[in-house]
C-alpha cells in the first residue's frame, strides 16, 4: 500500500468570539493556551493545541485568519471561513497539488507562495466551497513578520 500524496495534519477554526470558543474548547478537555495578538497592534488574534497524535487544531480571529488568508469575508451560505489544512512533504508538492486541483476546475482561493511561518502554502475550494489548506514542511529560517 503506497502513502498517501497527502495527510490532514490539522484544522484552523476561524472564530467569532475567541474567549467563548476557547473556553468551549477547555470544557471538552483540551488545554489551550491563551490567544496572542500578533503582529502586535494589528487585532489578529492566534492560538493552537497540539494533539497526543499530531494532528493540530488552530484558532484564528477573522482579524488573524486575514493575515494568512488575504481578502477573507464572512462566508454566506455555502462554505466556511474554516480551513482544512492538509500537509505535503515539500514546497514543489504544493505547487503541483495546486496547479493539478486547478486544471481540473477546482477553484483556487490562494495561489502557492511563501508564508510568513516559513512554509509554502495554498489554498483551494472543495465543491461545497470549503476551504482546503496545502502546505510544506515550515523552515523557520524563512519566517518573516507580515505587514497587516
Amino acid at each position: 500500500m503506497s502513502e498517501p500524496r497527502a495527510t490532514l495534519s490539522q484544522i484552523n477554526l476561524v472564530v467569532q468570539d475567541m474567549e467563548r470558543t476557547l473556553d468551549f474548547y477547555r470544557r471538552l478537555g483540551l488545554t489551550i493556551k491563551d490567544a496572542v495578538e500578533w503582529p502586535p497592534g494589528s487585532g489578529a488574534r492566534h492560538t493552537s493545541v497540539l494533539m497526543a497524535n499530531g494532528f493540530g487544531l488552530e484558532f484564528d480571529n477573522l482579524a488573524g485568519a486575514r493575515i494568512w488568508n488575504p481578502g477573507l469575508d464572512q462566508p454566506q451560505g455555502r462554505g466556511s471561513a474554516s480551513v482544512l489544512g492538509f500537509a505535503l512533504p515539500s514546497s514543489t508538492a504544493v505547487d503541483e497539488l495546486h496547479a493539478e486541483l486547478t486544471g481540473v476546475g477546482y477553484r483556487s482561493r490562494l495561489a502557492p507562495h511563501d508564508a510568513f511561518w516559513g512554509a509554502r502554502y495554498a489554498i483551494v475550494l472543495d465543491p461545497d466551497l470549503n476551504q482546503v489548506g496545502l502546505m510544506g514542511p515550515i523552515d523557520p529560517k524563512r519566517r518573516f513578520t507580515p505587514t497587516v
